[in-house]
């Protein structure tokens, strides 16, 4: 027997395509829907209202459209309180959880509509004993007698729009192309930077090897040292590679000014690694005048955090490098609300773990030569990301170039 629900949508759900794929999504799946109600914006600001019901063979197959539907930010009508259910062990979690988005999200209770705290995908949410708060939290953080949503009903979430305005970043959307104008795109995205810091939020860079290997070592140094960047996500490669470069001249033993291989420069990044374990860590490096320039360099004299993470593949590592997973997320989340934009510069497993921890209203900005690395960040659920084609040696110095531009302006 068929068995139908009502949902409302609202915003720039036209625009955005939001309805569009609504729409699809139902009859995709083998349901029906009526068009109750449409109320379309007339203004480039003005946003629209949708209230539709949907129908579905039976009710295992509306509920499955219906949780489809939420995560293109469709609610129900007769919307209910959130069901609550205390897990029975720690990171034991109650059947039927609901797992979030990085989307902006609310969850009801008492007829009262909540605002999820640190939001990010593929986390749970808690909410507080009291029943006054609620945060999404991982898995791995779930301890005895937590209180869990369980279902989507109660939740809502709000997914990124794009308006007919052109207030907002226009090349958001998740695009990939490499024959976008490079040099107009980074000036939007200098543009940017700008703007974050005028708002009061943070700059993060997730960094890869290839920063220091494409010769733009200096212009990002530059980038700490003028306070463009404020947080340095990345691995023990960047970290070490920086090093080598600052103290040998070489990126995994290639001289970046003549592009030479020297003779057992092979070893150089070990004999970095070494020196900087010598000295303790890569501050007291810098302290004791060992490290005298380079990305580190900077972050050290500057007061720029960084947060080093291991990986099974590491040299050393690094005196400096968070060996335990959990642990670097953990620190790496301690700076996401600060964070208004990141640049996720040639390295691809640093930059999807670094955006499944951010929220989809935070600016991200992916460049990397090979274009699939960009599409796979998109795939895992970092859709706001816009992607830029491009080598980070001829990356770098254009950025710095367009900040110091629109800085004389």
């Amino acid at each position: 027997m068929r068995e139908s629900r009502e949902i409302e949508l609202d915003g720039h759900i036209i625009d955005s395509g939001i309805m569009e794929h609504v729409l699809d999504s139902i009859l995709d799946m083998g349901g029906d829907f009526e068009i109750l109600e449409f109320t379309v914006g007339k203004r480039k600001t003005d946003t629209s209202y949708a209230r539709v019901l949907v129908i579905g063979t039976d009710g295992e197959n509306l509920d499955s459209i219906i949780s489809t539907l939420h995560r293109h930010g469709a609610r129900l009508v007769d919307s209910e309180d959130v069901t609550l259910v205390q897990a029975e062990g720690n990171r034991i979690v109650p059947k039927g959880f609901y797992s979030t988005t990085n989307y902006p999200t609310q969850v009801r209770i008492g007829d009262e509509w909540i605002h999820v705290d640190n939001i990010e995908m593929d986390c749970l949410i808690m909410v507080s004993p009291d029943k006054k708060s609620a945060r999404a939290i991982p898995m791995s953080k779930l301890e005895k007698g937590d209180l869990v949503v369980v279902g989507e009903r109660g939740v809502k979430i709000k997914p990124p729009e794009r308006s007919r305005s052109h207030e907002v970043f226009e090349f958001m959307g998740g695009v990939v192309s490499s024959e976008r104008p490079t040099e107009t795109t980074i000036k939007k995205i200098a543009r940017e930077i700008i703007d974050t810091h005028k708002r009061g939020l943070k700059v993060a860079l997730v960094g890869g090897p290839a920063i220091i290997h494409t010769g733009a070592g200096e212009a990002c140094a530059t980038m700490f040292r003028e306070g463009y960047i404020d947080i340095l996500f990345g691995g023990n490669a960047i970290a070490t590679h920086d090093i080598e470069y600052n103290l040998f001249g070489t990126s995994l033993g290639m001289n970046i000014q003549t592009g030479e291989l020297v003779s057992a420069g092979h070893k150089n990044h070990l004999y970095a690694i070494s020196e900087i374990m010598r000295a303790g860590s890569i501050k007291k490096a810098v302290e004791t005048g060992v490290l005298k320039s380079g990305i580190m360099y900077e972050c050290v004299k500057n007061n720029v955090p960084y947060v080093l993470a291991g990986s099974i593949r590491d040299d050393g590592p690094l005196p400096d490098v968070i060996t335990d997973s959990m642990v670097a997320q953990d620190e790496m989340r301690k700076y996401v609300p600060e964070i208004g934009m990141v640049l996720m510069i040639a390295t691809m497993l640093h930059s999807i773990a670094v955006g499944n921890c951010l929220p989809s209203y935070v600016m991200t900005v992916c460049v990397d030569i090979n274009p699939s690395t960009l599409t796979k960040l998109m795939d895992r659920g970092t859709s706001q990301a816009i992607g830029v084609v491009s080598d980070a040696g001829a990356f770098f110095p254009m950025l710095l170039s367009q900040l110091h531009q629109l800085q004389d302006e």
